[in-house]
């Protein structure tokens, strides 16, 4: 009886997760939620977690006074609560918000009871001009969600392990992205590094197609597991795919092999 009980525990304590691969049609957020409408359709309770890509309703553009919506008036958020208690999951992904009079590219967390959490990107991509527009988010967000704790990031947030250190003893570590085709190598590598050093299970989920900035997406949207071992990687086209990750196999890796104990104390100037 104890190990029936035992067994059933770790069973509701693993955890499934959608990523969603595919283009995004350029500064066109009508139409994006169609399309994203269309790719979530048929998810209804098979899923815990749906991630989107980085800026999902508009692709990475640097002109937000165009697309930029109200944080308490925004189609985008409003589209991802009724779509998250639609599918029975949470949903994230980054759009971009214009609050008091200041542009952030803002990842949103919506859970199916209408609750939206939110991280505004800290690191912004200075050699595409992002910090011009946009101002940057100093915050990190930790999601308590079904017996995880999930760190949800945005892209260029990945070259920058200090930030990503696992210093609140999440087990998922999320980041949604517009990552170009020419720096995949780093993409793929960097992702890999992030799992392994913060011994954490790792999304990433990356666009595909190319933008109006002539750049081409991969997308290589990837799940790592905390020993740096690819347990799904796709590439070149739209794909939806649902994994589910065992907590049950990460405790027990963290428990063998405890590196994070031995990490070091540091603070981050804000």
């Amino acid at each position: 009886m104890k190990k029936e009980f035992f067994t059933s525990f770790f069973i509701l304590n693993n955890l499934k997760i959608t990523t969603v691969q595919t283009n995004l049609l350029w500064e066109d957020v009508a139409s994006n939620l169609t399309h994203f409408t269309e790719r979530l359709s048929g998810l209804y309770r098979k899923t815990d977690i749906v991630v989107l890509p980085e800026m999902f309703t508009t692709g990475f553009t640097m002109h937000p006074e165009g697309v930029a919506e109200a944080f308490k008036e925004s189609l985008a958020i409003e589209w991802m609560k009724k779509m998250s208690l639609q599918i029975s999951a949470a949903i994230c992904g980054s759009i971009i918000i214009e609050e008091d009079g200041n542009y952030y590219n803002r990842l949103l967390w919506v859970t199916p009871d209408g609750v939206v959490q939110s991280y505004d990107k800290r690191h912004l991509f200075t050699l595409a001009g992002e910090h011009i527009p946009f101002t940057a988010g100093n915050k990190k967000l930790i999601v308590e969600y079904k017996g995880w704790k999930i760190c949800p990031l945005v892209c260029y947030d990945l070259r920058f392990p200090v930030w990503c250190r696992n210093v609140e003893d999440y087990d998922l570590l999320i980041f949604v992205a517009n990552w170009p085709e020419k720096r995949r190598h780093h993409w793929k590598s960097l992702l890999m590094a992030r799992a392994i050093e913060n011994q954490c299970y790792l999304v990433g989920v990356n666009r595909v197609g190319k933008d109006e900035n002539d750049l081409v997406y991969t997308g290589d949207t990837s799940v790592i597991d905390y020993a740096g071992e690819i347990l799904y990687q796709k590439s070149d086209e739209e794909d939806v795919n649902t994994i589910e990750l065992s907590k049950e196999k990460l405790h027990t890796f963290r428990t063998k092999l405890n590196f994070l104990a031995d990490k070091d104390e540091f603070e981050i100037k804000r």
